[in-house]
Protein backbone atom coordinates (compact mmCIF):
# COMPACT_ATOMS: atom_id res chain seq x y z
CA UNK A 1 0.00 0.00 0.00
CA UNK A 2 1.24 3.41 -1.15
CA UNK A 3 1.90 5.98 1.51
CA UNK A 4 -1.51 9.02 1.59
CA UNK A 5 -0.52 11.51 -0.21
CA UNK A 6 0.33 15.13 1.74
CA UNK A 7 -2.78 17.31 1.65
CA UNK A 8 -1.98 19.55 4.21
CA UNK A 9 0.54 21.76 2.03
CA UNK A 10 -2.69 22.83 -0.35
CA UNK A 11 -5.23 23.16 2.27
CA UNK A 12 -4.83 26.87 2.52
CA UNK A 13 -5.07 27.17 -1.15
CA UNK A 14 -7.24 24.33 -2.13
CA UNK A 15 -10.04 26.56 -2.54
CA UNK A 16 -8.34 28.96 -4.94
CA UNK A 17 -6.50 26.21 -6.59
CA UNK A 18 -10.22 24.97 -7.45
CA UNK A 19 -11.30 28.09 -8.84
CA UNK A 20 -8.30 29.27 -10.68
CA UNK A 21 -8.34 25.79 -12.55
CA UNK A 22 -12.38 24.97 -12.63
CA UNK A 23 -14.16 28.41 -11.60
CA UNK A 24 -17.20 27.13 -10.16
CA UNK A 25 -17.58 23.57 -11.77
CA UNK A 26 -16.17 21.04 -9.25
CA UNK A 27 -18.83 22.69 -6.62
CA UNK A 28 -21.78 22.36 -8.87
CA UNK A 29 -20.59 18.99 -9.83
CA UNK A 30 -20.83 18.29 -5.68
CA UNK A 31 -24.05 19.49 -5.20
CA UNK A 32 -25.04 18.07 -7.52
CA UNK A 33 -27.60 15.47 -5.43
CA UNK A 34 -27.55 17.82 -2.73
CA UNK A 35 -31.63 18.56 -2.57
CA UNK A 36 -32.30 14.88 -2.10
CA UNK A 37 -30.16 14.46 0.73
CA UNK A 38 -32.55 15.77 3.54
CA UNK A 39 -33.33 12.63 5.09
CA UNK A 40 -30.46 10.75 5.71
CA UNK A 41 -29.32 10.90 9.26
CA UNK A 42 -26.00 8.97 9.79
CA UNK A 43 -23.43 10.04 6.75
CA UNK A 44 -20.20 8.97 5.98
CA UNK A 45 -17.79 11.67 4.63
CA UNK A 46 -14.70 10.78 2.85
CA UNK A 47 -11.72 12.54 1.85
CA UNK A 48 -14.12 15.89 1.47
CA UNK A 49 -10.97 18.43 1.30
CA UNK A 50 -11.59 21.08 3.22
CA UNK A 51 -14.54 20.52 4.08
CA UNK A 52 -17.08 22.55 2.15
CA UNK A 53 -19.31 20.04 1.01
CA UNK A 54 -19.78 18.76 4.20
CA UNK A 55 -20.35 22.16 5.63
CA UNK A 56 -23.19 22.63 2.91
CA UNK A 57 -24.58 19.32 4.20
CA UNK A 58 -24.77 20.06 7.43
CA UNK A 59 -26.44 23.27 6.57
CA UNK A 60 -28.79 21.95 4.07
CA UNK A 61 -29.78 18.06 6.73
CA UNK A 62 -30.24 19.88 10.23
CA UNK A 63 -30.78 16.25 11.13
CA UNK A 64 -27.65 14.78 9.78
CA UNK A 65 -24.84 13.14 12.49
CA UNK A 66 -21.56 12.79 9.88
CA UNK A 67 -18.59 10.86 10.23
CA UNK A 68 -15.55 12.91 8.40
CA UNK A 69 -12.47 10.97 7.73
CA UNK A 70 -9.03 12.30 6.49
CA UNK A 71 -5.51 11.60 6.48
CA UNK A 72 -4.64 15.37 6.44
CA UNK A 73 -4.95 17.63 9.60
CA UNK A 74 -5.00 21.10 8.11
CA UNK A 75 -7.75 19.58 6.35
CA UNK A 76 -9.89 18.50 8.96
CA UNK A 77 -9.25 21.55 10.56
CA UNK A 78 -10.45 23.42 7.51
CA UNK A 79 -13.75 21.62 7.78
CA UNK A 80 -14.36 22.43 11.33
CA UNK A 81 -13.47 26.38 10.61
CA UNK A 82 -15.83 25.88 7.46
CA UNK A 83 -18.34 24.16 9.41
CA UNK A 84 -18.89 26.71 12.44
CA UNK A 85 -21.62 26.00 15.15
CA UNK A 86 -22.71 22.83 13.28
CA UNK A 87 -19.00 20.99 13.56
CA UNK A 88 -20.67 19.71 16.70
CA UNK A 89 -22.88 17.37 14.65
CA UNK A 90 -19.34 15.92 12.90
CA UNK A 91 -17.17 13.58 14.61
CA UNK A 92 -13.49 14.13 12.70
CA UNK A 93 -11.35 10.86 11.80
CA UNK A 94 -8.04 11.63 11.31
CA UNK A 95 -7.04 8.19 9.18
CA UNK A 96 -5.99 7.02 5.88
CA UNK A 97 -9.55 5.45 4.64
CA UNK A 98 -7.83 2.75 3.04
CA UNK A 99 -6.78 1.52 7.16
CA UNK A 100 -9.91 3.24 8.56
CA UNK A 101 -12.46 0.83 10.28
CA UNK A 102 -16.11 1.96 11.02
CA UNK A 103 -17.95 1.92 13.98
CA UNK A 104 -20.71 2.76 12.77
CA UNK A 105 -22.99 -0.17 11.16
CA UNK A 106 -25.82 1.45 9.41
CA UNK A 107 -24.64 4.77 7.32
CA UNK A 108 -27.50 6.08 4.99
CA UNK A 109 -25.19 8.22 3.35
CA UNK A 110 -21.91 7.95 1.88
CA UNK A 111 -20.24 11.11 0.00
CA UNK A 112 -16.82 10.67 -1.83
CA UNK A 113 -16.39 13.56 -3.85
CA UNK A 114 -12.97 13.84 -5.84
CA UNK A 115 -11.62 11.08 -3.47
CA UNK A 116 -11.84 7.52 -5.54
CA UNK A 117 -9.40 9.18 -8.06
CA UNK A 118 -6.45 9.04 -5.73
CA UNK A 119 -6.70 5.24 -5.13
CA UNK A 120 -6.07 2.39 -7.53
CA UNK A 121 -9.48 0.41 -8.55
CA UNK A 122 -8.05 -2.46 -6.29
CA UNK A 123 -8.21 0.02 -3.52
CA UNK A 124 -11.38 1.23 -4.23
CA UNK A 125 -12.76 -2.33 -4.45
CA UNK A 126 -11.93 -2.98 -0.95
CA UNK A 127 -13.25 0.25 0.22
CA UNK A 128 -16.40 -0.40 -1.07
CA UNK A 129 -16.84 -3.77 0.26
CA UNK A 130 -16.24 -2.05 3.87
CA UNK A 131 -18.60 0.51 3.51
CA UNK A 132 -20.96 -1.54 2.35
CA UNK A 133 -21.09 -4.08 5.04
CA UNK A 134 -21.23 -0.70 7.43
CA UNK A 135 -24.34 0.49 5.44
CA UNK A 136 -28.10 0.29 6.06
CA UNK A 137 -30.02 -1.33 2.94
CA UNK A 138 -30.83 2.24 2.20
CA UNK A 139 -27.83 4.03 1.45
CA UNK A 140 -27.11 6.32 -1.28
CA UNK A 141 -23.07 6.69 -2.11
CA UNK A 142 -22.29 10.30 -3.71
CA UNK A 143 -19.60 10.23 -5.98
CA UNK A 144 -17.98 12.96 -7.83
CA UNK A 145 -14.82 12.63 -10.29
CA UNK A 146 -13.12 13.15 -13.36
CA UNK A 147 -14.23 11.48 -16.58
CA UNK A 148 -12.83 10.77 -19.97
CA UNK A 149 -15.31 11.05 -22.36
CA UNK A 150 -15.51 9.27 -25.77
CA UNK A 151 -14.63 10.97 -29.08
CA UNK A 152 -12.11 13.93 -29.60
CA UNK A 153 -13.14 15.69 -26.63
CA UNK A 154 -11.82 12.85 -24.40
CA UNK A 155 -8.79 12.39 -26.18
CA UNK A 156 -7.71 16.40 -26.83
CA UNK A 157 -8.67 17.90 -23.80
CA UNK A 158 -9.52 15.46 -20.80
CA UNK A 159 -6.86 13.01 -21.02
CA UNK A 160 -4.06 15.47 -20.85
CA UNK A 161 -6.16 17.58 -18.51
CA UNK A 162 -6.56 14.64 -15.98
CA UNK A 163 -2.81 13.32 -16.40
CA UNK A 164 -1.66 17.12 -16.04
CA UNK A 165 -3.74 17.13 -12.66
CA UNK A 166 -2.48 13.75 -11.68
CA UNK A 167 1.26 15.27 -12.29
CA UNK A 168 0.90 18.45 -10.22
CA UNK A 169 -0.78 16.55 -7.14
CA UNK A 170 2.31 14.46 -7.20
CA UNK A 171 4.47 17.09 -6.73
CA UNK A 172 2.66 19.28 -4.30
CA UNK A 173 1.11 15.94 -2.30
CA UNK A 174 3.31 13.13 -3.45
CA UNK A 175 0.15 11.23 -4.99
CA UNK A 176 1.20 8.30 -6.09
CA UNK A 177 -1.91 6.92 -8.05
CA UNK A 178 -1.57 8.23 -11.77
CA UNK A 179 -4.75 6.83 -13.63
CA UNK A 180 -8.85 7.11 -13.15
CA UNK A 181 -9.75 3.71 -11.17
CA UNK A 182 -12.57 1.77 -12.79
CA UNK A 183 -14.59 2.75 -9.84
CA UNK A 184 -17.75 2.03 -11.23
CA UNK A 185 -16.73 -1.76 -11.75
CA UNK A 186 -15.55 -2.08 -8.13
CA UNK A 187 -18.49 -0.46 -6.65
CA UNK A 188 -20.67 -3.07 -8.55
CA UNK A 189 -18.93 -5.71 -7.61
CA UNK A 190 -18.85 -5.11 -4.06
CA UNK A 191 -23.00 -4.64 -4.37
CA UNK A 192 -23.25 -1.59 -5.10
CA UNK A 193 -25.49 -0.37 -8.20
CA UNK A 194 -25.59 3.26 -10.26
CA UNK A 195 -29.00 4.82 -9.42
CA UNK A 196 -28.33 7.80 -11.24
CA UNK A 197 -25.91 10.11 -13.14
CA UNK A 198 -25.09 13.69 -14.29
CA UNK A 199 -22.15 14.83 -16.31
CA UNK A 200 -20.82 18.43 -16.71
CA UNK A 201 -18.24 19.84 -19.33
CA UNK A 202 -19.24 17.87 -21.72
CA UNK A 203 -18.42 14.95 -19.60
CA UNK A 204 -15.36 15.27 -18.08
CA UNK A 205 -17.48 15.97 -14.48
CA UNK A 206 -19.33 13.10 -13.24
CA UNK A 207 -21.65 13.15 -10.17
CA UNK A 208 -23.07 9.89 -9.64
CA UNK A 209 -25.53 8.18 -6.80
CA UNK A 210 -25.20 4.75 -6.12
CA UNK A 211 -26.89 2.94 -4.06
CA UNK A 212 -27.35 -0.62 -2.46
CA UNK A 213 -27.55 -3.28 -5.62
CA UNK A 214 -31.28 -4.31 -3.16
CA UNK A 215 -32.89 -0.73 -4.39
CA UNK A 216 -32.11 -1.21 -7.99
CA UNK A 217 -34.31 -5.08 -8.36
Amino acid sequence: MNRAPNFNRVALIYAAMEKATFGPWLWRCRCSFLPELTTQRSGLVVGDGDGRFTAKLLEENSLVLVDAVDASTEMLHKLSCNAGLRAGRVRMHLADAREWEPENSAYDLIVTHFFLDCLTTAEVGTLAHKIRSHASANAVWVVSEFAIPKGWLGWLIARPLVLGLYGAFFVLTGLRVQRLPKYGEALVEAGWARLSEKKLLGGLLVSELWGTDSQAE
